[in-house]
């Protein structure tokens, strides 16, 4: 077991919330901190600073807890791109292919989209990507290679009623495949827990 994988049971209490929504989170039981000193009621009132560092580790936590080198670079590039820098940097992480995965039900949880996209199990438009942080553009086809449809671990999440495909996307459950239409708004994209992306911009824009 990866140290990202054994850690992801602790995130949901140091965060202070279920953060993926799921039924089984350990937070659900006890909400307090993780360790000997999580003694509940003793979070302390955070700074500003603290906020917007709180903010952007929710954040990053929540598409796998990708290691902060990535997460700087997925902002670089938003803040350099024209727009509005929250919708875009929105935009990149749920652009990235293991996001996309996961929010196709082809896997019930994002750290398991990274794993099946690094194991060689999605094509992209026909063509093998094992890379999670690729970016899929506009109408791209996704879908799972068919001798990994029958796998345990997918057959369960694709009926799941866990949660719902997001209507920026197309997916046709049976055949495992689907269509990346749009670029999502803030607004569209189904997070169980309120996300600042604004207070992420501003973390790293100090």
């Amino acid at each position: 077991m990866t140290k990202r994988i054994a850690a992801k049971h602790k995130i949901d209490r140091r965060l202070a919330c279920n953060l993926w929504g799921r039924p089984k989170s350990p937070y659900n039981k006890r909400n307090t901190r993780p360790g000997q000193h999580g003694i509940q009621g003793q979070r302390r009132k955070l700074s500003d600073y603290g906020t917007q560092l709180f903010a952007k580790q929710k954040m990053r936590f929540y598409y796998g807890n990708i290691t902060e080198k990535q997460f700087r670079k997925v902002y670089d590039k938003a803040s350099k791109t024209k727009g509005d820098t929250s919708q875009i940097l929105i935009e990149l992480l749920e652009r990235r292919l293991d996001a996309i995965v996961y929010r196709m039900k082809f896997v019930p949880t994002i750290f398991a989209a990274r794993q099946l996209v690094n194991h060689g199990h999605i094509k992209v438009n026909g063509k093998k990507v094992n890379i999670p942080s690729y970016l899929v553009n506009n109408e791209d086809i996704i879908e799972l290679k068919e001798k990994s449809r029958q796998m345990n671990l997918v057959q369960e999440s694709i009926v799941s009623q866990e949660r719902e495909i997001p209507e920026y996307l197309e997916v046709d459950s049976k055949e495992f495949k689907g269509r990346f239409l749009r670029a999502p708004l803030i607004n569209d994209v189904p997070y169980p827990v309120t996300m600042e992306p604004n207070l992420v911009i501003e973390y790293y824009s100090r």
